[in-house]
């Protein structure tokens, strides 16, 4: 995490994606009651959320739809911001997201509610995490990612 307060291209507000976060906590309790009563319901939710860690996985945390809505309608109310966070564990959090999303999806929209169930619950654990207390859970992972992908003797056979 950097101190300083000129944003860089590789840089973002730690705010945006704790926002970010607080609207995932809330997409993804909205898509577990409703799927109490309507499943495929739910999966439909879980799919527009899926295709929004879509957007910020491949886009990065700046281009994030409810990045944008932090960037256009909450920043502009705070003072300037004096923590920044890189955005390439962004992305890559954003792309687990995807995965529990879509997970949870397919759980729901196929009668697998206890896979839908798993990947949303883990999914929401892992958002409220990181909106309550700031601890992105794939932001952890991603250094960890980022070697093995780096590192060519794990890739090749020995």
């Amino acid at each position: 995490m950097s101190t300083n307060p000129r944003p860089t291209a590789t840089e973002v507000d730690v705010r945006g994606p704790r926002f970010t976060a607080w609207v995932t906590t809330a997409v993804l309790v909205i898509a577990l009651l409703v799927s109490a009563v309507n499943p495929l319901g739910a999966a439909l939710v879980l799919g527009a959320q899926a295709a929004v860690f879509a957007v910020g996985a491949a886009l990065g945390p700046r281009r994030h739809p409810y990045g944008q809505l932090f960037a256009h309608l909450i920043a502009p109310r705070l003072s300037p911001a004096t923590e920044r966070e890189p955005a390439a564990p962004l992305k890559f959090a954003q792309l687990v997201g995807l995965v529990f999303a879509a997970a949870g999806a397919v759980g729901f929209a196929t009668g697998l509610t206890a896979l839908g169930l798993l990947a949303t619950g883990l999914a929401l654990v892992a958002a409220l995490l990181n909106a309550a207390f700031g601890v992105c859970l794939g932001c952890q992972l991603y250094p960890l990612v980022a070697r093995f992908r780096s590192n060519p003797r794990v890739s090749s056979p020995v």
